[in-house]
């Protein structure tokens, strides 16, 4: 693993830690051999310096918390390390997904497996090679096992994933990334006992539109299933039919999946389009969106938020568990690392909470950025974190 990577990791870890142990939490052996250790503040002089060593501001702002890994893998593990920190009832995953950082697509679809019932965070590996950021979150997460699959404590994408030695593994096989996809669809219908009413289509060819399937995927466990432009694949029709005509999501516009596959969609469900002309809008329309039960329906003040580059598609998958626990929230995108987007912008203006009289009587807003300033600079999250804050409203008089 990139030594760049290894060091980012850590210091996330330490400062979600630091945090833990302030709080007085676990023993010796729950920490899993991490020192945490807090710099002397001994003069204004010194003050940049440990704010640096804390993490602040390039890991945590007031309204933002970075996931700051050079790298997928490295997120993925300090994500899953955040959700799951160990040291008290339930606070350790029934079972962890292996997958590989490569497969996008897959890593996307497996994403599902975060939802009930396995509540499984995603970790990735390197083809057949289990990096070492990922053993060691994977031995920090030490899962209790799901009882109602046998006791399955990981859980494979695809046959070349690597398999670790003393846990009790399965593994989801297909033959691509579209066949991986409706195989976990499969697996997470016999986990949960029954086929989902909707279902998300995404395309196998344009990840920048597909991150967003990722997170409602974890949080609601609808699964994802791909398609290409201009063609639905043998696995995704075969998928479908097991659902029996769901209602199904397609998401892009019809330059990503086209009006053709749209209508031939419709001889297998009820079909919606959820769509912008790029993919930060896409993904913003896709966080407004409401139908029923499905969607984010994020429209208002008082939301967990996940922030990601769009050039890094296995990111997606990697912070997928914080769109499924805390203050939960849909991924929303940056199409370069030093710019905000003018239409996210205007976005977070549009739910920028407020109030009248207290500000402890509002309701707030929390961003996670994932990964380092390659992916998400300094100055963009400056920006996040000011439209994320809480501000004064003007009332007219009665």
């Amino acid at each position: 693993m990139p030594r760049r990577s290894r060091l980012a990791l850590v210091g996330l870890l330490l400062l979600l830690l630091t945090g833990l142990a302030a709080c007085g939490g676990g023993d010796d052996d729950d920490q899993r051999g991490l020192v945490v250790t807090t710099p002397q503040i001994g003069s204004a002089g010194d003050e940049p310096q440990a704010s640096a060593q804390l993490g602040f501001p390039g890991f945590a702002t007031k309204n933002t918390t970075r996931v700051g890994g050079a790298d997928a893998i490295a997120n993925a593990a300090a994500v899953a390390r955040a959700v799951y920190p160990g040291s008290a009832p339930g606070a350790n995953p029934p079972a962890v997904v292996l997958a590989d950082q490569d497969d996008w697509q897959a890593a996307i679809a497996a994403s599902v497996l975060m939802s009930q019932p396995l509540r499984a965070p995603i970790l990735l590996t390197e083809g057949r090679t289990l990096p070492e950021a990922s053993a060691e979150a994977l031995r920090a997460l030490a899962p209790t096992g799901v009882r109602a699959l046998g006791g399955v404590q990981v859980v494979r994408i695809g046959a070349e994933t690597p398999a670790p030695e003393g846990y009790r593994s399965t593994t989801i096989e297909g033959s691509d990334p579209v066949a991986l996809a409706a195989a976990i669809d499969r697996y997470q219908a016999a986990a949960t006992g029954r086929e989902t009413r909707s279902v998300m289509i995404a395309s196998l060819d344009d990840a920048a539109f597909s991150m967003p399937a990722a997170a409602y995927a974890a949080k609601s466990g609808v699964p994802v299933l791909f398609v290409r432009r201009d063609t639905i694949p043998g696995a995704t029709f075969a998928a479908l039919r097991t659902h029996r005509r769901p209602r199904i999501y397609v998401l892009g516009p019809e330059a990503v999946v086209s009006r053709r596959v749209e209508q031939a969609l419709r001889g297998l469900g009820n079909v919606t389009r959820i769509a912008g002309e790029d993919a930060v809008r896409n993904a913003i329309a896709f966080a407004r969106y409401t139908d029923g039960t499905f969607g984010w329906g994020v429209v208002d003040p008082g939301h967990g938020l996940v922030f990601a580059n769009d050039r890094r598609p296995a990111d997606a998958a990697a912070a997928a568990p914080l769109s499924a626990s805390g203050t939960y929230g849909p991924l929303l995108l940056v199409d370069d690392p030093d710019e905000l987007p003018l239409t996210l912008g205007e976005y977070l203006l549009d739910i920028q909470p407020g109030y009248e009289r207290d500000p402890v009587r509002g309701v707030y807003n929390h961003g996670w950025l994932i990964g380092d300033e390659d992916a998400i600079s300094l100055p963009v999250q400056s920006r996040i974190d000011s439209f994320l804050e809480i501000v004064p409203v003007r009332t007219s008089a009665p």
